[in-house]
């Protein structure tokens, strides 16, 4: 996870109003490293956030894995107990702002949708094609997470959905701090539909709370369908898993029972719906399960 990887601080920046913040996980890194396991020694291991998880791990032929202590990291000059000790002090003060906003969502009856994903996967596009299908169904506003450029944010508020871009620099995430304070910003109506989509990645998203009902999964039919063994806390943290562009099955390769088989070894109860963005396979099914969360949320007020 990012918050014990040595980074600098870095700036954030939400664009209406050009507010600027400092983010404590700012740097720049990937996160799609692909590991050959070419002996198979698997074993339970409970992670930074308590879950067990099934790892492989080769042997010293194949395989150098720094993710065996309980911080789940190596850094050079940190010990294992250190990291674990700054991980807790950031999630905690980040757990803090999720709760305010969590209280404040519900006060509102407002449904919040955290959606994550890798880059490419077709969040985007999906989110676009949600709001214009549902235009004038209910409410709906959208924050939208990216390092850099309002891109995203233009395209959304084409549908004609208020939008407020938070760009992080060279932060990997977004975190309850920057919600608390994109909403402060932007028009979020009682009894509505809040849509957060968050930076493009597989990893340090899953970490941070951000006081959302329900953390949203897209994965597409083109990426790999080991991503859920790959990057198992997003997949087991996640309530709903949006498996995208399924127009493009027959052209491919991808076992979509295999990568939700994958899925459900990490969290049993997974909600699977697949979907097509721009076919529209699966949309009703989407659409009608933002409806029925966002009736309970209003129920709940």
């Amino acid at each position: 996870m990012c918050t014990v990887c040595g980074c600098a601080e870095g700036e954030t920046k939400i664009e209406a109003g050009h507010a600027h913040g400092h983010h404590h996980h700012g740097h720049d890194h990937h996160h799609d490293h692909d590991h050959d396991h070419p002996h198979d020694h698997s074993h339970e291991h409970v992670g930074p956030d308590g879950k067990v998880y099934r790892h492989t791990h080769g042997n010293d032929h194949g395989t150098i894995d720094l993710g065996r202590g309980p911080a789940g990291t190596e850094v050079p000059g940190l010990s294992q107990t250190r990291l674990v000790a700054i991980e807790q002090d950031i999630l905690a003060k980040n757990d803090s702002f999720a709760a305010v906003n969590r209280q404040l969502f519900a006060a509102k009856g407002v449904f919040v949708l955290n959606l994550m994903s890798s880059p490419g996967s077709g969040k985007t596009t999906l989110l676009t094609r949600t709001l214009t299908d549902l235009k004038g169904r209910f409410p709906m506003a959208v924050i939208e997470g990216d390092q850099q450029t309002s891109f995203d944010a233009d395209r959304i508020r084409a549908t004609g959905t208020p939008a407020i871009q938070v760009n992080t620099g060279k932060g990997c995430h977004l975190d309850a701090q920057m919600v608390t304070q994109a909403v402060g910003r932007l028009p979020v109506e009682t009894s509505s539909v809040l849509f957060i989509e968050n930076v493009g990645n597989l990893v340090c998203p899953a970490g941070f709370d951000l006081g959302e009902t329900h953390k949203v999964v897209v994965l597409s039919v083109t990426e790999g369908e080991d991503k859920p063994l790959k990057y198992p806390a997003m997949f087991a943290g996640a309530d709903l898993l949006l498996v995208n562009k399924v127009d493009l099955l027959p052209h491919l390769t991808f076992d979509v029972a295999r990568m939700i088989a994958y899925a459900r070894q990490l969290k049993p109860d997974l909600r699977v719906i697949e979907v097509s963005a721009t076919a529209g396979q699966g949309l009703e099914d989407w659409y009608g399960w933002i409806a029925e969360g966002l009736a309970k949320a209003v129920a709940a007020r």
